[in-house]
C-alpha cells in the first residue's frame, strides 16, 4: 500500500525540477490548478498534457513509479467518466447500451472532467516527489511572511502542513501493517454484507489512531528536547533564492497559459 501512494513521498534527485526554488514550484502548480479549469477544447487539453508530461520527464522520477502511485486514483477517474456518461443528456445519441442512451455531450464532458482530474493529480504530486518537507515548510513560510504583520502564526502553519504531508505515507504503511495483522487473525475486510465490513474496519481504526497519537507525542517530545520554540530567532541552513532556471520556468509557464487561452474554443 505504501508503494501505491505517492502523495507525501519524496524521491531524491538532481533534476531541473528538483533544483527549482520550492516557491517557484508551489506558484506554478497553484496557477496550473487554477488555469486547468479554463481548458475547454482538444488542443487546450493537449497543451496542458504536454506541459505535465514534460514536467514528469524533467523531474527524472520513474514514470512507472508515478503510474503505480496513481493506481488508487484510477478508480475515481473511471467513476467520474462513467458518471457523466449516465447523467449528462446533451448532444446527439452516440450509441445505446441495454436501452440506455449515451450522448455525445456526456462522452465529451466525461473525458474533459477526467482529464482535469488526472492532470491535477499528476502535477500536484510532483511537488512532494521533488521537494523535501523542509523546503516546502520554508517556501510556505516565505510566501506567507506578510501575514506576520497581523500576528498570523505563519511558521506554525507551514510546519503543520509539511508534517501532514510527511506522515501520509507513514500512516498508509501503518494501515497496511495493521490490516495484515488483523487479516492474519481472521478479520475479513472485503467480503460479506456492508454492515459487517464496516464493523470489521473498527479493529483497524482504533490501533491506527493509537499509533498516530503515539507518533505525534514522540515527535513533540523530540522537538522539545532539541529546543524548538517556534519560528522566532530561527536561522536556516539554506536560503531560498530565485535563480535563472526559475525565471525561465516562469516565462515558459506564462507562454503555456497564453497558449491555453489562444486554443480555447
Amino acid at each position: 500500500m505504501n508503494n501505491m501512494m505517492i502523495i507525501g513521498q519524496y524521491v531524491p534527485g538532481n533534476s531541473i525540477i528538483h533544483r527549482l526554488d520550492p516557491r517557484t514550484k508551489i506558484t506554478v502548480i497553484f496557477f496550473f490548478v487554477v488555469f486547468v479549469f479554463f481548458a475547454n477544447s482538444f488542443w487546450s487539453y493537449a497543451l496542458l498534457t504536454v506541459f505535465a508530461a514534460v514536467s514528469v520527464i524533467a523531474s527524472r522520477v520513474p514514470v512507472r513509479y508515478i503510474a503505480k502511485g496513481l493506481t488508487p486514483i484510477w478508480f475515481l477517474i473511471v467513476f467520474t467518466f462513467l458518471l457523466h456518461l449516465i447523467v449528462t443528456k446533451e448532444g446527439q445519441v452516440a450509441f445505446e447500451i441495454f436501452s440506455w442512451k449515451i450522448y455525445t455531450g456526456g462522452i465529451a464532458q466525461g473525458i474533459a472532467i477526467s482529464m482535469r482530474f488526472f492532470l491535477l493529480i499528476v502535477v500536484t504530486s510532483l511537488l512532494t516527489l521533488t521537494t523535501t518537507p523542509i523546503e516546502i515548510t520554508d517556501a510556505i513560510e516565505e510566501m506567507l511572511a506578510p501575514l506576520k504583520k497581523v500576528k498570523f502564526p505563519v511558521h506554525e502553519l507551514a510546519l503543520m502542513m509539511s508534517i501532514s504531508l510527511r506522515f501520509i505515507p507513514t500512516l498508509m504503511q501503518e494501515t497496511d501493517k495493521i490490516s495484515k495483522a488483523q487479516a492474519s487473525r481472521g478479520v475479513d475486510f472485503r467480503t460479506g454484507p456492508l454492515k459487517e465490513r464496516i464493523k470489521a474496519v473498527v479493529p483497524l481504526l482504533v490501533p491506527l489512531f493509537v499509533s498516530a497519537f503515539k507518533r505525534a507525542e514522540e515527535l513533540a517530545m523530540a522537538m522539545e528536547a532539541r529546543g524548538y520554540q517556534g519560528g522566532e530567532g530561527r536561522s536556516k541552513l539554506r536560503e531560498l533564492r530565485i535563480g535563472k532556471i526559475d525565471v525561465l520556468i516562469y516565462i515558459l509557464f506564462i507562454c503555456v497559459v497564453a497558449g491555453l487561452f489562444l486554443l480555447r474554443s
